[in-house]
């Protein structure tokens, strides 16, 4: 069973940048859909982006255009490419995978058997 570790938060300023890295051990990543989700304190879990496993992506309208997940098979990793910070984004994130259910099920974390156990990131004003 695929084993998933979160890397690469962090405290940064408004406008700030991070990548965040979500390395996977066990098993490929590789036919799997793979999605970042954060969660602030005392909210739900928020879909932040997905991708297929042919490298389609689905982003969430409040982070598109900041914010960019990728995949690299080969290294069993995901990233998740995060721009122009704000205070809003500061968040617990955690990387999940599971099976490819369709693109429109790509955000639903009720698709997701694995998760992380997140990485903090912090964003000041």
């Amino acid at each position: 069973q695929v084993q998933l570790t979160e890397s690469g938060g962090g405290s940064v300023e408004t406008g700030g940048s991070l990548r965040l890295s979500c390395a996977a051990s066990g098993d490929s990543i590789q036919n799997k859909a793979m999605a970042w989700f954060r969660q602030i304190s005392g909210k739900e879990r928020e879909g932040v982006a997905a991708i297929d496993p042919i490298g389609g992506r689905n982003t969430a309208e409040s982070v598109k255009g900041r914010f960019t997940i990728s995949r690299d098979n080969a290294k069993n990793t995901m990233y998740l490419q995060m721009n122009s910070l704000n205070p809003e984004d500061t968040a617990l994130y955690y990387c999940a995978s599971g099976p490819y259910r369709g693109f429109g099920r790509l955000l639903k974390s009720e698709n997701y058997v694995t998760w992380g156990q997140g990485t903090q990131v912090t964003v000041s004003s």
